[in-house]
């Protein structure tokens, strides 16, 4: 009779590797929509194309866009290029990268919660005031514009590389510098 039982052992500990390195894989390639949803907040919250983040064991967060970027809900939004935060369970504190347009004037958000999901709220805390909008407004990611600081940027950048045959990057930081 054959002996199987010196073989069985090394396919166990591979089989459990295996388990183990595909559960992990998948939990580290949640998108940043995907963690806001399991948080309670909705996916809108943030404008499509984040392919970049980080996030800690404590929900301290960093989402890294293409570029500066206007969405426009029930009021407009500004993204920076970098957004961060701390994400618990229905809420954001100490946001920043987001601001909201009110009027014409532009507020830094400090805070984004969602208290009840059954009222059909969200909350922008801007500093002095708390606005409100609808929750459905934030279930989708929107298309994410380029801010007109950025096109501005963009165009003066384009022009001064074909005059002056200089590299973009480095004129583009003296521009954003003076805007």
């Amino acid at each position: 009779m054959f002996n199987l039982q010196p073989l069985l052992s090394p396919i166990v500990f591979l089989l459990t590797i295996a388990t183990v390195f595909c559960i992990s894989t998948s939990e580290e390639t949640k998108t940043i929509y995907e963690v806001l949803k399991s948080n309670g907040l909705p996916m809108g919250l943030l404008p499509k194309g984040v392919t970049n983040f980080t996030i800690d064991d404590s929900g301290r967060f960093e989402v890294h866009l293409d570029q500066a970027c206007n969405a426009k809900f029930e009021d407009e939004l500004h993204y920076d290029q970098n957004v961060s935060g701390t994400l618990t369970y229905g809420q954001i504190d100490g946001l920043s990268g987001i601001s909201a347009q009110d009027l014409f004037l532009w507020f830094p958000v400090k805070e984004i919660r969602v208290d009840i999901p059954s009222s059909g709220l969200i909350y922008f805390d801007v500093g002095v005031v708390s606005k409100q909008f609808s929750l459905s407004s934030f279930e989708t990611p929107r298309e994410c514009l380029a801010s007109s600081n950025e096109l501005i940027v963009q165009t003066v950048s384009k022009t001064l590389s074909r005059k002056l045959g200089i590299q973009k990057s480095k004129h583009q930081e003296h521009l954003m510098t003076l805007l």
